[in-house]
């Protein structure tokens, strides 16, 4: 990988003015991960002031002395790009801001900050090829897959109690085989309690990165491995240990989890997701008796309840909450192939929504991995896929043309009539061989010249249209039964 030219011009401008400046964090992480970085920091001994005269398109509104320089880079992350002084932080009181930000003499200093020794690693461009200064072995960490705090992990958590959070998150989002260190795992256990002090946005920020990882399933039980679920999601963690019924080989927690692992295996949106990991959160509260036969009447809406307090506490967007608790509520929906109704299944696209349907199938289906069945996609499932594709097409009739009876009545002077449903109906004819034709201006012409016709002949082209009407709908039904292998 190079180091994009416009990071380059930056340092280059700030050591032409005779600062130094170095590539620093979680840039520096992936770039020697070979990974593509989601944006580029620099770190430089230069105060705000004083990088703000270099710079003509600059930014600075905060109090962490960091200045938002402007590229003209169309890629999303080169556009704006953080360029800090070094510093050293004070004593964080409410283990989420510090006290107090000060200028720090050395980058030695300014990475003494950091979190974890992987986004302690700077580059020095100087030279070429470029100088990696490491000052606490970041680079052997990254080599052995180790997420390791900065300094004392106490220390570290003290100062930002989210940083519990990002270690969980590093180990799952950065590949396969990272681990946390030991003593840094100690000490998220010891402080786990110091998380109901990050505010929820910032939680729920990092949770959502946990969850759209391949490995979303190990984060969640990693975080309840460290102590950290209860303070985040402890509803979830209420059913580790609780067994379920004959129907499913895994305990209530774990099944949750599975359901998670399928979602994420097969890459569904952060909707799917939540609604995996959620949909049976409510079975401890409604478990009746015990063993092969206990059973969970009405969990999927109590389960929806739950969810709505999960997502509401974590201050996600009403419109994801609206949306995931929906997934959650209908879930459990029933359809056999020869017991359910058209009608039913139009019943459930509205209370759902045509648009939702996808992802209330998807959710399905890593409900039923979660159970513990083989197969995600059974053809009952393919089978209504099918029939709600039928039931929310409009079909073919004459209410798809541009004009309708009445405008027939007026243009022929005719009182109502079959001879004016048979007009419509070879009308619909002309339009379904050239959909061009569906114009106001063209079927009035053709009104006027069918009025003209004898019954019979008229009689006769009204029939044959609706022939071939229905073998297009023969057609179209092959064809959906086909997508869903049905045939």
């Amino acid at each position: 990988m190079e180091i994009p030219k416009q990071i380059k011009l930056i340092i280059k401008q700030l050591e032409k003015s005779g600062y130094q400046a170095y590539v620093v964090g979680g840039c520096v992480r992936d770039f020697l991960l070979n990974l593509k970085p989601k944006d580029w920091d620099i770190t430089t001994n230069a105060k705000p002031e004083e990088i703000r005269k270099i710079f003509s398109k600059t930014f600075y509104q905060n109090k962490f002395l960091t200045v938002t320089v402007q590229t003209e880079s169309k890629d999303a992350c080169l556009k704006q790009v953080e360029v800090t002084t070094f510093r050293s932080e004070a004593k964080y009181t409410d283990k989420r801001h510090p006290d107090q930000v000060k200028f720090a003499q050395t980058l030695e200093q300014d990475l003494a900050r950091r979190d974890f020794t992987i986004n302690a690693i700077a580059l020095d461009l100087k030279t070429k090829p470029f100088l990696v200064i490491d000052f606490f072995n970041g680079q052997k960490d990254l080599t052995e897959k180790i997420i390791r705090t900065v300094g004392q992990p106490e220390k570290r958590f003290n100062e930002d109690a989210l940083r519990m959070l990002r270690a969980v998150r590093f180990a799952v989002v950065l590949g396969p085989n990272w681990q946390i260190e030991e003593k840094t795992i100690k000490a998220i256990k010891k402080n786990s309690f110091w998380l109901q002090a990050v505010s929820k946005e910032r939680i729920k920020d990092e949770l959502i990165k946990i969850i759209m990882s391949k490995k979303a399933a190990q984060g969640i039980e990693l975080l309840r491995k460290l102590n950290l679920l209860k303070y985040i999601i402890p509803e979830l963690e209420k059913g580790y240990g609780v067994s379920q019924n004959k129907h499913h080989i895994y305990d209530c927690y774990e099944h949750n989890l599975k359901s998670l692992d399928y979602a994420a295996q097969k890459n569904f949106s952060q909707h799917v997701r939540l609604a995996a990991l959620l949909h049976d959160v409510a079975k401890p509260d409604c478990k009746q008796g015990q063993g092969a036969e206990a059973t969970f009447y009405n969990h999927e809406i109590v389960s929806a309840k739950i969810a709505w307090q999960i997502l509401t506490r974590l201050k996600f967007a009403k419109k994801d909450i609206e949306k995931i608790v929906k997934l959650v509520r209908y879930h459990l929906f029933y359809y056999n192939v020869d017991e359910v109704s058209q009608s039913s299944v139009r019943r459930l696209v509205r209370q759902v929504g045509l648009e939702n349907m996808e992802a209330l199938l998807q959710v399905r289906m890593a409900d039923r991995i979660g159970s513990g069945v083989p197969k995600a996609e059974p053809y009952k499932l393919r089978h209504l896929k099918y029939v709600i594709e039928k039931v929310s097409q409009d079909p073919i009739s004459v209410k798809m043309l541009k004009v309708n009876g009445k405008d027939v009545i007026n243009i022929l002077k005719i009182k109502p009539g079959p001879k004016i449903g048979q007009i419509l109906d070879v009308l619909l004819g002309y339009v379904l061989l050239d959909p061009k034709k569906n114009n106001k201006e063209f079927l009035k012409k053709q009104i006027k010249k069918l009025a003209e016709l004898s019954e019979k002949k008229l009689c006769l082209l009204a029939e044959k249209a609706k022939q071939e009407r229905e073998k297009i709908e023969m057609k179209k039904d092959e064809m959906a039964k086909n997508k869903y292998w049905l045939t």
